[in-house]
């Protein structure tokens, strides 16, 4: 039996899990670690925390398959996105906390770009808009405020990575800082087109390129565990950023579709092929993760076990970029833990679904969970939650079923964005979506969604389809599997939810919910 292990570092926990060939989960290993609040807006991690928790899953799940690390054939990583970190290329020591994707620090930063005219640029370079959602303004928040970070930077002391790179550095004991381009396109620094850090933006935000990892295909060479860790030396073979993973994972290979992850945020993809197209919508651009790129794989020493004769940098699947349209939602899932830890109104977040399902329906209630401002479409960074519709008799269950359907709402605003772009292109809506993620297990959201959608959504019989895209981009690399199609015939749907409200009747919610965003966002 081929097994392959994919580590997924998220934002409220690192897990771990083996796959077999065929897709299936045979052990997985979970944990959370802390959240570091400092002040509103901040949102922080311990890089510490991450690769620890990341470390001590990959151990655990391989015990639980009973495996050794050598019954393993290469290692897959996928991660949060935008999280930024620095350290320090001697030590390996954080100069500071990993700024979160969620953070909101440097709007002021973005802001003043915008000011100067330079929206423009930044898209057609990058696909993106310029917010502090993403890594450069946060890495140029770090040079600038902490002690000497800017000096030792300039000095070549410093490295910058996403996640991703972190957790590379860590596992070949500082041999590899590197990232994948799926990674690096979501930092405002790297040229989509070219794939290659930008020197025009790098100088913009004043960032020495020596920070900089090497940008790879999301299938490629990484780097090689050192066997230290997991007993044995392992090839890294697939990396991709947490979205772009889960489209791979998804088997959505081809222009026009589409999945929508349903986690801490929410984030759906359509993918675009090869074809880079500017949103009209609010929506960005990014890179979707390929197979393999034109880029040539690290030159280390010959190792025959994890260099298969005639596997990487030899049968190439295309060169050109892939991209796909992408809106995020800044808080999905995390509307559960918010009524979780914040209200009290429950538990445990598995508690939500009997609860919103004791009423049958919101009772007007429309939340707004604009807790770090609004996302895709709306990009209201200075937007707050709210709560509208409150009469007497609203109880906690209205309210809970008013989170789960905000979930529902801020995707269905993202998905009638995503079909007008494809129109206005010259393709067709938008005519299933696939989904995945923790809260995608929730039949009451599932269904909801369809019903404002007006098109089937599909629940694929593994949801854990982040980790898998990444097994998957590490199982080609290493021959595991022969290419995209057979992957396409792995993909299995568990359940199809139909839609069953009518158009004129979800219409008038979806009139709602955007009436409850306008009054969310008014001056």
């Amino acid at each position: 039996m081929t097994y392959l292990l994919a580590l997924d570092q998220g934002t409220s926990s690192s897990r771990s899990i083996v796959f077999d060939r065929d897709g299936h989960v045979v052990a997985m290993a979970q944990r959370e670690f802390r959240q570091i609040y400092p002040q509103p807006g901040w949102v922080e991690h311990d890089p510490r925390d991450l690769w620890t928790t990341q470390l001590e899953t990959a151990r655990e799940a391989l015990a639980k398959a009973g495996l050794k690390a050598s019954d393993i054939r290469a290692v897959g990583i996928t991660n949060q996105r935008e999280t930024t970190l620095l350290w320090n290329r001697r030590t390996g020591a954080p100069v500071y906390n990993a700024i979160v994707w969620q953070d909101r620090r440097a709007e002021a930063a973005c802001a003043e770009l915008r000011e100067r005219g330079l929206s423009d640029t930044v898209q057609q370079k990058t696909g993106l808009r310029i917010d502090a959602y993403f890594s450069g303004t946060k890495l140029q928040w770090m040079l600038d405020n902490v002690p000497g970070a800017r000096a030792q930077a300039e000095r070549g002391e410093l490295a910058f990575g996403t996640v991703d790179s972190w957790l590379i550095w860590q596992l070949t004991g500082g041999a590899r800082h590197v990232t994948d381009f799926s990674n690096a396109s979501r930092t405002m620094l790297f040229n989509v087109h070219s794939q290659r850090w930008d020197d025009e933006l790098l100088a913009l935000l004043n960032i020495p390129p020596s920070v900089m990892p090497e940008a790879l295909p999301s299938s490629a060479h990484f780097g090689d565990i050192q066997a230290a860790w997991l007993g044995a030396p392992l090839a890294i073979g697939g990396v991709a950023g947490d979205q772009q993973s889960a489209l791979f994972g998804q088997a959505c290979f081809s222009a026009g579709m589409a999945k929508n992850t349903y986690g801490t945020g929410c984030f759906m993809l359509m993918h675009t092929g090869e074809r880079f197209q500017t949103s009209q919508n609010g929506l960005i651009t990014t890179a979707a993760a390929p197979p393999v790129g034109a880029h040539q794989p690290f030159a280390g020493p010959p190792q025959e076990r994890l260099h298969p004769p005639g596997g990487p940098g030899e049968a190439r699947v295309g060169g050109k970029p892939l991209y796909a349209l992408e809106g995020s939602v800044f808080i999905g899932g995390a509307v559960v833990q918010w009524l979780r830890d914040g209200l009290r109104a429950i538990e445990s977040s598995s508690e939500v679904q009997a609860l919103a399902e004791s009423v049958p329906d919101a009772g007007g209630v429309v939340l707004v969970p604009a807790f770090t401002g609004l996302g895709a479409p709306y990009w209201q960074a200075d937007a707050r939650g709210s709560i509208n519709g409150l009469t007497r008799g609203t109880t906690m269950a209205h309210i809970a079923r008013a989170a789960l359907e905000s979930i529902a709402f801020q995707s269905a605003a993202l998905l009638d964005a995503m079909s007008r772009d494809a129109i206005a292109a010259g393709g067709v809506p938008v005519s299933e979506l696939r989904v995945d993620g923790g809260a995608c297990v929730n039949d009451l959201l599932m269904q909801f969604q369809a019903d404002l959608l007006g098109i089937p959504v599909v629940r694929p019989a593994v949801i854990e389809t982040t980790a898998l895209g990444a097994a998957y981009l590490a199982g080609l690399y290493s021959g595991v599997y022969a290419g995209l199609d057979e992957l396409s015939k792995q993909w299995r749907a568990e359940r199809t939810f139909h839609p069953t409200l009518s158009r004129e009747r979800a219409a008038e919610k979806m009139a709602q919910w955007e009436h409850a965003v306008r009054q969310t966002t008014a001056p």
